[in-house]
């Protein structure tokens, strides 16, 4: 689970969601994650059976947020959770284990406890100031990646107010990938917006090695 992160947003989203991720994989993606808070629970699974076949022909990770149910009628790959959700032990219990979990950590203590139960990965949030979702928390900066990434070996994924700009030195704290919404779901050329997160993700994983 390697560089830049697709997670689908209906609200900012400028095509909708299967053109967005119809781009993402288009420039070889390798997840994508479907959230969408507002719909209703047969409109999600609509929708997420449509995006998963756009994944399976791309051969990128699909995964659902929060909705365990969701995932296991769509048949994607796993789920990711916050620290409100399903806990991750009840999840594994009806996902099975070869589905891929995610959970959301604000600080290490949390990230400790979701590898010691079987995350398969973390998203470590928020890193920097966001607006795409309001009940995200005070950011934490990029202490918290080095932090957590001398503790914990799972793949680290790096949300919360990542552009362009901040982007690399998310990387070079020890992000194995990054995620950036409003950036690039809001804009007119997805496929642009995220190519440009993949070279920097390249450039600043070579400079990490480098020093």
């Amino acid at each position: 689970m390697k560089g830049y992160y697709f997670i689908t947003d209906s609200k900012l989203s400028r095509a909708g969601n299967e053109r967005d991720v119809l781009q993402a994989v288009s420039c070889g993606v390798e997840v994508v994650q479907y959230r969408n808070k507002n719909a209703e629970t047969r409109q999600m699974y609509e929708e997420a059976v449509r995006l998963r076949e756009i994944c399976r022909n791309s051969d990128s990770i699909f995964l659902i947020n929060d909705r365990v149910d969701i995932a296991l009628a769509a048949e994607a790959d796993g789920v990711h959770l916050g620290q409100s959700d399903m806990p991750c032990l009840a999840a594994r219990t009806l996902l099975g284990p070869k589905k891929i979990i995610g959970v959301t950590v604000h600080n290490l203590a949390e990230a400790l406890q979701a590898e010691s139960i079987g995350a398969d990965y973390l998203g470590v949030s928020p890193i920097f100031q966001t607006a795409t979702k309001p009940d995200a928390g005070k950011p934490a900066g990029i202490r918290l990646i080095e932090e957590i990434r001398a503790k914990v070996d799972l793949p680290l994924i790096a949300i919360g107010g990542i552009n362009h700009s901040n982007a690399g030195e998310v990387v070079r704290a020890g992000a194995d990938g990054l995620c950036a919404i409003s950036c690039v779901v809001a804009r007119e050329n997805v496929r642009d917006e995220i190519i440009k997160f993949q070279e920097i993700f390249s450039a600043s994983s070579r400079e990490k090695y480098i020093l």
